[in-house]
């Protein structure tokens, strides 16, 4: 017995990395072994986590497993979400023109600004005294 399908989809945002697995199924979403309800509480994240399957019309007909690591929980949505979106284009490349006009295949590549030596934070300096 063949084992079914499975699209893979690498997805990052700030100092998140998820790793997802894209499988046909009833629309299951397990992440870190937990329910998707479970892991992110908030209605905003779980929201934003699974935009690319509601823009494709896919919801309900894929499984989905994922691995969350590092960041909070809005760096984790928006790498799943990424994620989702590169797993859904290996499932067919049609769906990558509405999945890239959303904005769904593009790395958020804002993350935090490293300090430099002589100042407080990254940009902000010691208060100026002339005298």
């Amino acid at each position: 017995m063949a084992t079914p399908a499975q699209y893979l989809g690498t997805g990052k945002r700030k100092t998140s990395v998820a790793r997802v697995i894209l499988r046909p199924g009833d629309g299951d979403t397990w992440i870190n072994g937990k329910k998707i309800e479970e892991y992110f509480p908030r209605q905003v994240h779980r929201m934003l986590a699974t935009a690319p399957l509601k823009t494709a019309g896919l919801e309900g007909q894929y499984d989905l497993r994922v691995r969350l690591h590092g960041g909070g929980p809005s760096g984790q949505a928006g790498a799943m979400r990424h994620g989702i979106a590169r797993a859904l284009v290996e499932v067919d490349p049609e769906l990558r023109v509405p999945l890239k006009r959303a904005g769904f295949l593009t790395r958020d590549a804002r993350i935090v600004e490293r300090k430099k030596a002589g100042l407080h934070k990254a940009r902000k300096a010691p208060q100026f005294s002339k005298r």
